[in-house]
């Protein structure tokens, strides 16, 4: 049998705690209080998935290397599904008017259309909508 987790956390070093919360409240997301405080916040994607927002020294403690320069590097893309074009649009104009920067220009492949954009620590996030009913495998 499959492993399937029943829960996903994800844990980014962020520089500014508070900053980052009032980034993120801005686009729309919400915090766990019960697994937040001054060196973390809990930003809830859905009941089972969470991103655990460290503040960098702490998210230091966690890992044996040094934390990696997103400045200049890609670790890693978080993409996250929207409802509609015009919701991943919302999501990521939020985020630019936020302090975000945009990563790379909108990508539409007809089923599929993708936002990127970087959060105020560097992280790359995509926020993507994709309709089953206008893809056809080749």
């Amino acid at each position: 049998m499959a492993y399937k987790s029943s829960q996903t956390y994800i844990n980014l070093p962020v520089k500014d705690i508070n900053r980052t919360k009032d980034f993120f409240g801005s686009i729309g997301f919400e915090f766990n209080p019960q697994f937040s405080d001054e060196n973390s916040a809990c930003l809830v994607i859905n009941d089972n998935t969470f991103v655990q927002l460290l503040k960098e020294s702490y998210f230091q403690t966690f890992i044996n290397k040094p934390i990696a320069n997103v400045a200049s590097g890609a670790a890693g893309i978080i993409a996250l599904s929207a409802d509609s074009r015009d919701h991943v649009n919302e999501l990521v104009d939020k985020a630019l008017a936020a302090g975000g920067k945009q990563s790379k220009e909108p990508a539409d492949h007809g089923f599929m259309y993708v936002r990127s954009f970087e959060d105020l620590d560097g992280h790359l996030w995509e926020f993507a909508y994709f309709d089953a009913s206008a893809y056809t495998q080749s």
